[in-house]
């Protein structure tokens, strides 16, 4: 067998996620159908990280094997043309090793979460980033991340619907960068409780809008309590940016 990774670009505006799923288009099942059609072979796609409706990445890792062994610029050539015209793009492939495994094999996911933060509305980027109407106090909101840093109980920043059977995460790295009306937050971890960040981007939010002091945060976090922490980003301003091996 022939094992290939993929890393993968796409607009999850459309989809109900990565996974495949009954009620509707999924990312993973795309690209399945695709390799399918350049191959003649039934594969199954695993990808590093399972992006909720709405997400998208830049930088989605996956791999599958074949059985045929195919030449990377044509595979890759072939993938993109019978991808058109969704908005995923695979921006590379390259053969992987036997003991490789996307998801696995992953010793660190970053995200970014873009917000806009202007009083006009938004036109082009629309499903791309969050937009608040209301000022925010960014300088706040950077001492607010530092407190998310380290291996922490972040039982107050998961959903109901988290599977995850420890809520015990190490967060390696927060940023947070303003160019203009734009503010980029950067999250690093190995990995991520079901809507972590969604969640610790709406309660830094509620920071900016200086409804939650950043010292704040060490309380929410040691309460454990999902109901003291910020409303749910979003999935629309999420970007699964990249996957270190």
């Amino acid at each position: 067998m022939n094992k290939y990774k993929l890393t993968i670009e796409y607009d999850g505006t459309q989809f109900v996620g990565w996974q495949k799923q009954k009620n509707g288009k999924s990312i993973q099942s795309s690209i399945e159908r695709s390799i399918k059609k350049i191959s003649n072979e039934k594969i199954t796609l695993f990808g590093a990280g399972r992006t909720d409706s709405g997400v998208h990445a830049k930088g989605q890792s996956a791999h599958f094997e074949l059985k045929k062994k195919f030449e990377l610029n044509k595979l890759k050539d072939g993938l993109n043309f019978y991808l058109r015209p969704l908005p995923i793009s695979i921006l590379n492939i390259k053969p992987a090793s036997k003991k490789f495994h996307a998801r696995f094999s992953a010793k660190q996911r970053t995200y970014e979460y873009i917000i806009v933060n202007r009083r006009s509305p938004l036109t082009f980027q629309s499903n791309q980033a969050w937009i608040i109407y209301k000022k925010l106090n960014v300088k706040k909101m950077k001492e607010a991340i530092k407190y998310f840093i380290g291996k922490k109980n972040f039982n107050s920043f998961r959903s109901i619907n988290c599977q995850s059977s420890s809520s015990l995460k190490t967060i390696d790295k927060c940023i947070i960068n303003k160019k203009g009306n734009y503010i980029y937050l950067l999250f690093s971890a190995k990995s991520f409780l079901h809507s972590q960040v969604r969640i610790m981007v709406g309660t830094l939010v509620e920071v900016g809008k200086e409804n939650i002091e950043p010292k704040e945060i060490l309380k929410i976090i040691k309460s454990k309590d999902r109901a003291k922490a910020g409303p749910t980003a979003p999935a629309n301003g999420l970007y699964l940016k990249k996957i270190k091996y």
